[in-house]
This record gives C-alpha cells, sequence and structure tokens, in this order.
C-alpha cells in the first residue's frame, strides 16, 4: 500500500478540502487529488463524496481516517526522533484510568507530568467501563486486573491486596456471629468473608455503597466492617482510626498500564510509563500510600 498516498488522504481529511489541505502544506492541490484517487482505486472503495464546493467523507473514509491518523502521527514522530538522534515527548496523550485511582493518585501524576513535559497535552478520563481504545481514540489505559486481550500489551505497575478493616468501637465476632458490613452496592452477595490467615468472618450487610471512598468513610464511622485495599486505609490503620482483621482470601489487585500492540510506542507514552515507574518504583501498597500521604 502506497504510505504517500495514505498521507496525502489523510491530510484532506484533516483540512476538509483539497485546497485547505494544498495550502497548508504547500503541495500542489492536483497531486493531492490524483494521489487520493489512486487510493481508492488500490482499496476499491470510494472514501471521499466530492461536491461543488464541499468534500465529506464516506463512512469508509472516516473508518480509514480514524485508524490511520494517529499511526501516520507516530510515524512521523518516529522519523523525526530517529533524525534528529532523540526522541521529545509532545502532542496529543490521551489516559482512561479507573475512577478510584483517578480519585486517589491521578491528579497528583498528571500534575507532575505536565510540568515535567510542557509540550505533552495530556487529557485523562476517569472510568470503570472497558474503552476501545483504537475507535475511541486512547493512547493508553489504566485497569484492575483486566481481561486478556491479544490486541494489548503492558505492564504491572503497582499491586495492592483487600484487608477487612473496621472501626475500633466494633469488636471482632465469636463464633458464627455475624459482623455489620459496609459492601459495594455492586458486590456479590456474600455471606463469609473468608481470610488468608484463621477463621473466615460472617457477615451481614449493613449499607450498600457504589464508591470504595464512601465504602471507607462509613467504616471510619463505625456502621459496619468492610473489605478495603490497603492502600486506601493504610493511614487510618496507623493513627489507630481502623482495626485490621485480616487480609482477604482472593487474588491480589494489579493496576495496569495498557496500550495497542500494533501501535508504534510514542514518545509521549513512554514518557508517562517512565512516570509511573518513577512515582511508584517497586509497585507495592506502601508506596501508594507514602505518595497520597505526601501530596
Amino acid at each position: 500500500m502506497d504510505l504517500l498516498a495514505l498521507a496525502d488522504f489523510n491530510l484532506v481529511a484533516r483540512h476538509g478540502g483539497f485546497g485547505r489541505a494544498a495550502r497548508a502544506s504547500g503541495r500542489p492541490k492536483a497531486t493531492l487529488s490524483r494521489r487520493v484517487l489512486g487510493l481508492e482505486a488500490s482499496l476499491g472503495v470510494r472514501l471521499l463524496e466530492r461536491g461543488a464546493r464541499t468534500l465529506k467523507l464516506t463512512q469508509e473514509g472516516q473508518a480509514l481516517h480514524a485508524r490511520m491518523g494517529p499511526l501516520l502521527l507516530e510515524i512521523d514522530e518516529t522519523v523525526a526522533a530517529v533524525t534528529s538522534g532523540k526522541s521529545t515527548a509532545s502532542g496529543r496523550l490521551r489516559i482512561s484510568a479507573p475512577l478510584l485511582f483517578s480519585q486517589m493518585a491521578m491528579g497528583k501524576l498528571a500534575a507532575s507530568f505536565a510540568l515535567a513535559y510542557p509540550d505533552v497535552r495530556l487529557e485523562v478520563t476517569a472510568e470503570d467501563r472497558p474503552v476501545d481504545m483504537v475507535e475511541e481514540g486512547y493512547d493508553l489505559v489504566i485497569r484492575v486486573n483486566p481481561a486478556r486481550d491479544e490486541t494489548l500489551v503492558g505492564r504491572i505497575f503497582l499491586r495492592d491486596r483487600l484487608a477487612v478493616v473496621a472501626h475500633p468501637a466494633i469488636g471482632r465476632p465469636v463464633a458464627d456471629e455475624p459482623v455489620p458490613a459496609v459492601v459495594r452496592a455492586n458486590a456479590d452477595s456474600l455471606t463469609t468473608w473468608n481470610l488468608k490467615q484463621g477463621p473466615g468472618i460472617a457477615i451481614e450487610s449493613r449499607l450498600r455503597l457504589s464508591s470504595l471512598l464512601m465504602v471507607r468513610d462509613a467504616v471510619l464511622a463505625g456502621v459496619g466492617a468492610a473489605c478495603l485495599p490497603v492502600s486506601l486505609v493504610s493511614q487510618d490503620l496507623a493513627a489507630g482510626r481502623l482495626v485490621h482483621w485480616g487480609d482477604l482470601d482472593v487474588p491480589e489487585i494489579a493496576l495496569w498500564a495498557l496500550y495497542p500492540s500494533r501501535r508504534l510506542l510514542s514518545a509521549r507514552v513512554t514518557a508517562f510509563l517512565d512516570h509511573l515507574k518513577a512515582a511508584f518504583p517497586h509497585g507495592t501498597p506502601d508506596e501508594l500510600a507514602a505518595y497520597l500521604r505526601d501530596f
């Protein structure tokens, strides 16, 4: 496939017409038109609807522009980095991150990154839903224990674990006596918390909340016990506001930074991955707790 033709099509699509693309690039309008016509012929589809005064992308043209635009931009950045002998992080960086991690740490991370890389326009969206990185134009996503996806690669940058905690005024239950519990609104209807060490704890749901931050606030108020990430309650445990009853017998919490394997890893994505590594060099819950405490 002719990369020059793809680049010219992307130029025309981005500027909304052959004339504007020609003026912006200094390329002859006739050359741009000839290359786009050749690209349409090689693909066997019409990419542009040409009117007397207007130009509109067809459905196929929109799909090609959406997928090829970021790729061509990264190719340009890579060529520029190779020819200049260095890689400079610049341009727009779009990240999707989980709500809790965003509320806890992303503001500080984004601010320090923006100060370190002023040429990068960072955009962070806090959401727990799975996103289609290519279709929605994200460069990087942060996810908790993501399902395996052959189209994505990435790395774990933080690990955490769930602990059962309670207000000191709530006595640890004896035998099978249920303890009042605060649980996530979307959690399974469990009747027992199984611990990694020691007997399980029978629970009776007292309050169901959609946010772990709200769950922590309710536990601090003495409503009941709860399962919460260690990093979220580390300071409360150290100060004696909460007591630790044990760790939940479930797989660890792993935060992954993911990006599409079929795309070139841009300088701005590499810079953010390095920024995460510098913030959490060992990726432990204590590091996240310390990071929040020092903010």
